[in-house]
């Protein structure tokens, strides 16, 4: 048995997810911290998702920023678990994704993983999309081989499903390799939406999404965005989804109500996820739900009512607490960059094979 710490800061930049895990022949999550970005680095992260000036300072200074609160929750875990850094075998740290663009061979996550690793004393794991951009993937999604080694075993047709900034889904099926694909927005747009409308960083339990009406126009003019249609592998972004985006969409429906179109998005993402499902052809027992849009009730309900075969749940119902599975995910990457085991998967990222995937940044 291993002890190990995953971070994971998601493209709803809402936080850092930090946990504690023990890795042996299974995992099983010890504890757990979140951190909320101060104001003023959530929105020089978000700026730093599109082009602007001096881009290489201001990208340098914010991941310094993102390092510090890293690991100021990385030794708050371990005062609280009351653990010394050298009781952890490495730390797993995504970092920041702030462009993404596979396509041209590249994606870049910020995180400063030597200063972390200079700030707890224990050796980091970072830039895990690296080696398999390098081998022709798309370098995402990278949990599908976690969700497989996770839940294979039980025998039953699953998919997982991630709803976090963006939409994943893993499919489980029995003696087949794992494969699986970015489907399109999850949170993006209606956190998105709901900060502008609401001045509140997401729409909570869906209800407001829930108050408004689906504007069925609206809806098919946004599902008409080549992405839907793709086939995988395939991962996306905020390079294609965002608020300039939907207001291009929106400038032909002055007249809708600003419940109206968050009802419209919310269908949106659920929409994305269940064709993007059922264009599969396959037959699953169960949908497990994790990331934040695991919360949004109103979501859940909707994908239940588009996906009437299967039984839709959240992942705590596995026994892996959905607020969690990246950051574990993220840890138990750290263990097999440690292990020199394969994470990647040819099926779900278009690799052209298995790779060991990070970068080491000693303590």
């Amino acid at each position: 048995m291993h002890l190990y710490i995953g971070i994971m800061s998601g493209t709803s930049l809402d936080g850092l997810d930090i946990c504690l895990v023990s890795i042996s022949s299974h995992i099983r999550l010890l504890g757990s911290r979140f951190l909320e970005f101060p104001p003023a680095l959530r929105q020089e992260l978000l700026s730093l998702c599109s082009p602007a000036d001096n881009e290489l300072a201001r990208l340098s200074t914010a991941e310094q920023h993102w390092a510090r609160l890293a690991a100021t929750g990385v030794v708050e875990l371990l005062k609280q678990q009351q653990l010394q850094p050298s009781a952890i075998r490495a730390i797993g740290s995504h970092g920041q994704t702030i462009r993404h663009h596979p396509e041209l061979g590249f994606s870049v996550q910020i995180g400063a993983p030597a200063l972390l690793a200079e700030l707890t004393g224990i050796d980091v794991i970072s830039q895990f999309r690296q080696r398999d951009l390098a081998a022709g993937g798309q370098g995402a999604p990278l949990v599908p081989a976690f969700h497989h080694w996770l839940f294979a075993g039980d025998g039953l047709a699953s998919a997982i499903l991630n709803i976090g900034g963006f939409s994943n889904v893993s499919f489980l099926l029995p003696q087949q390799p794992v494969y699986g694909f970015d489907c399109g927005p999850g949170n993006v747009l209606l956190d998105a939406w709901a900060g502008r409308h609401l001045g509140v960083p997401y729409d909570d339990a869906g209800n407001w999404g829930r108050s408004g009406q689906i504007n069925a126009p609206l809806l098919e003019q946004l599902l008409q965005q080549p992405y839907f249609s793709q086939t995988g592998p395939k991962s996306t972004g905020r390079e294609l989804f965002n608020l300039k985006w939907l207001d291009q969409q929106l400038a032909s429906h002055a007249a809708i109500t600003a419940a109206d179109v968050q009802a419209t998005l919310s269908e949106l993402t659920a929409i994305s996820i269940s064709q993007s499902i059922l264009r599969e052809n396959v037959l699953l027992d169960r949908l497990a739900v994790c990331g934040g849009g695991a919360h949004n009730l109103y979501l859940l309900e909707r994908l239940a009512a588009l996906l009437p075969a299967m039984q839709v749940t959240t992942t705590d119902q596995l026994g892996v607490p959905a607020d969690w599975m990246e950051a574990m995910a993220f840890a138990w990457l750290a263990h097999c960059f440690v292990e020199k085991i394969a994470a990647n998967r040819p099926e779900v990222t278009g690799a052209r094979g298995l790779r060991v995937l990070g970068a080491l940044y000693p303590a």
